[in-house]
Formats: structure tokens, C-alpha cells, sequence
């Protein structure tokens, strides 16, 4: 008998110490049960593409934040051949259409039009949970999901600076010839594109995103 009372006072005893949990880090939040980016088949084929074609870059835990933001299935770009500042986490898909823009698009468009290879690609940086152009009240931007990047300015190995903001309508030929296609091979490789003649808004940078398109402008 004198077990049984006891057996009785510790699982009395059980029940008043209070759950602990674990710290949550403030704007996240657990990305929803089941499989994970990484596993989708079309994830796993970007991921090849990006080592055939010798991308370096690191894969991202999934992440989902407040607000309806997210990062799934995102990497990092570490080297693509050319510097670029400011790259956060990007899509799979955006990771390695940016990489071969560069190659493929950018660096062809550099020694046509200006005669030396760029060195470094300046961007405005890539996730952000933010709404289009930062209007409140609309739907989110395609950067609050990592699938979109913001591209503002160029350093050629001769020691030049070309910014969209001044080169687009530049009194150098050849400068808005480079940047216009340089802007174009984008459109070909994106969903989206976006320059100066799109809006105000992006009066100093090409936009270029993974979402809904075509559209170049």
C-alpha cells in the first residue's frame, strides 16, 4: 500500500512542474511539416546544374517568416566566376539563371561594348520581406520569397564604374549599348526584368525575378 501512495504523490508532482520550450526566434516561424525543398526533384536538378557547371555556393536551411515571407529551396552564391556584392539567399532556380547570365549574357555584352570584362557586379542584394516597390497594401515582391535580385552597378577590369542610373542614358554609346544588352540577356534568362524605362522605381537597377512572366521592360 505505502507504494501505491507514493507511486499516486510523484505523478501528482509530474503534473504541476510546468513544459519547457524552446526559444523562438523573433519573426520566424517552423517551415510546414513534410518534405523539404531540398528533396523536390526539381531542386535536386538545380542543384546539379550548379555543380556541372562549377557554381560554388552553400545550400539554406528553409525558412518561413511572419508575414507570409519565405526563403525555401534557397542557396547562396559563393563564387560564379565574377564578385558580386550583396547576395543573400536566392532560389535555386534564380541562383543559377543569375550565374549564367553573367557568363553567358553580361560578360559577352562587356567586351563587345566597352572592350574588358567586368570584375564586379554590384546588387541592391536579393531577399527581403517587403511588398512590390515598398507600397503599402501590395502583394508581396518576389524578393519576400529569395526569387529575385536587384542588379545596380558594374566594374570593368580597365577601372570603370557603370551604374544603371547614370550609364542608361549615358552620352557614351557604348555604355548604354553594354547596359541595354546586358538588360536584355536578362529578360531572356528571367522570368522577369524590370530597368529605367520600366518605372521610377528602377530608374537605378535591373530587376530580374523568377515569378510570373514573361514580361521585360
Amino acid at each position: 500500500m505505502r507504494w501505491l501512495i507514493s507511486l499516486t504523490l510523484l505523478l501528482l508532482l509530474a503534473a504541476c512542474i510546468p513544459r519547457v520550450t524552446p526559444p523562438r526566434i523573433p519573426g520566424a516561424v517552423q517551415p510546414p511539416a513534410g518534405r523539404q525543398a531540398s528533396e523536390d526533384p526539381a531542386t535536386r536538378q538545380c542543384i546539379a546544374d550548379l555543380r556541372r557547371e562549377e557554381v560554388e555556393f552553400r545550400q539554406l536551411p528553409d525558412r518561413t517568416f511572419e508575414g507570409g515571407c519565405m526563403a525555401i529551396g534557397a542557396v547562396q552564391l559563393t563564387d560564379i566566376g565574377t564578385p558580386v556584392t550583396n547576395l543573400g539567399a536566392m532560389t535555386c532556380p534564380l541562383a543559377r539563371q543569375f550565374a549564367r547570365w553573367t557568363r553567358e549574357s553580361l560578360q559577352p555584352a562587356a567586351q563587345q561594348w566597352l572592350g574588358s570584362p567586368v570584375r564586379r557586379i554590384e546588387s541592391f542584394g536579393t531577399y527581403a520581406c517587403r511588398p512590390v516597390n515598398n507600397r503599402e497594401g501590395a502583394r508581396l515582391s518576389e524578393h519576400a520569397f529569395a526569387n529575385a535580385v536587384d542588379v545596380a552597378a558594374f566594374t570593368t577590369a580597365d577601372g570603370r564604374r557603370i551604374t544603371v542610373l547614370d550609364g542608361w542614358n549615358s552620352p557614351d554609346e557604348r555604355v548604354r549599348q553594354f547596359l541595354r544588352a546586358a538588360f536584355q540577356g536578362g529578360c531572356r534568362r528571367f522570368n522577369v526584368g524590370i530597368g529605367p524605362d520600366g518605372d521610377a522605381a528602377h530608374r537605378d537597377h535591373f530587376h530580374f525575378d523568377m515569378g510570373r512572366g514573361p514580361y521585360c521592360r
